[in-house]
């Protein structure tokens, strides 16, 4: 059963069919109920500006295959206006262009942080993103992307795909996913970092949807605790923001963030 809503009022066994029907053909044992419908919510989570963009794990079921499932949705009546799927190196995510946009140019004007976790150096730092003209203009190439996208909107799921040999993709997904704090790191040195043992702080932000099923992971980052303080303005204007923009949807109730702090002998970016 769906907790109330306005946007969403299919069942989920129809939205469990619309995976299952597209996204999960030829798989021998079909897609999982659970991963089914966890997917529908972080979908209608974009749709609705809680997030820029999700980052799709099923990259092999093929553009085709992923524009189907969108269309599907929207044909149901799930989604009201078509979404985009960006493929940047082997990874697709599902975005809203208009709200990408906008939260790239918020980007540009300081929003979020970025950490230096190159291995070359002792302890992660904070930088600015003057400080990261490649950043910037990988930023500004998004930026100009999108724009080009909304120009030529389009009712269906559309798909667009961006060359990223130079890009450092953790920090390009860090930025697309909405996250107010975004690793970066020396390409020279991208197969290691600075994080091994460092105490992390993970911030996770999780919203109920469905009623007897597990919540939405809506969030979920972590920044070194040495940085902490330092970042707090930061991290506490982002918390402010998406309280903010959940506060006018009606799909999702009980948004909780958290955070814990924890140490591993190796972090994999």
């Amino acid at each position: 059963m769906l907790l109330p809503n306005t946007m969403s009022p299919l069942s989920p066994q129809l939205l469990v069919a619309a995976a299952q029907q597209t996204l999960g053909m030829g798989k021998r044992k079909g897609l999982p109920r659970a991963t089914c419908l966890h997917l529908a919510g972080e979908v209608l989570a974009v749709v609705q500006g809680s997030k820029p963009a999700i980052l799709y794990d099923g990259h092999s079921a093929g553009v085709l295959v992923l524009q189907s499932y969108l269309e599907k949705l929207q044909e149901m009546g799930f989604l009201a206006s078509g979404l985009h799927f960006l493929d940047i190196g082997e990874n697709s995510l599902i975005v809203d262009p208009k709200q990408a946009y906008q939260h790239l140019e918020q980007v540009l004007r300081g929003t979020i942080a970025f950490v230096d976790v190159s291995s070359s150096q002792p302890h992660p730092s904070i930088c600015s993103l003057d400080q990261l003209q490649n950043v910037k203009a990988l930023v500004t190439e998004l930026i100009s992307h999108l724009q080009r996208l909304q120009r030529t909107p389009s009712l269906g799921a559309s798909h667009s795909r961006l060359h990223s040999s130079q890009w450092n993709l953790c920090t390009v997904f860090g930025i697309l996913l909405g996250y107010p704090v975004s690793y970066t790191f020396h390409m020279n040195h991208a197969d290691d970092n600075c994080l091994a043992l460092t105490p992390l702080r993970v911030f996770t932000a999780r919203m109920s949807w469905l009623q007897g099923q597990p919540s939405i992971l809506l969030y979920s980052f972590s920044v070194p605790e040495c940085l902490f303080p330092a970042l707090r303005d930061i991290l506490n204007a982002w918390e402010k923001d998406l309280r903010t923009r959940f506060r006018t949807q009606n799909d999702f109730a009980d948004l909780r963030i958290s955070s814990e702090i924890i140490t591993l002998p190796a972090v994999a970016l």
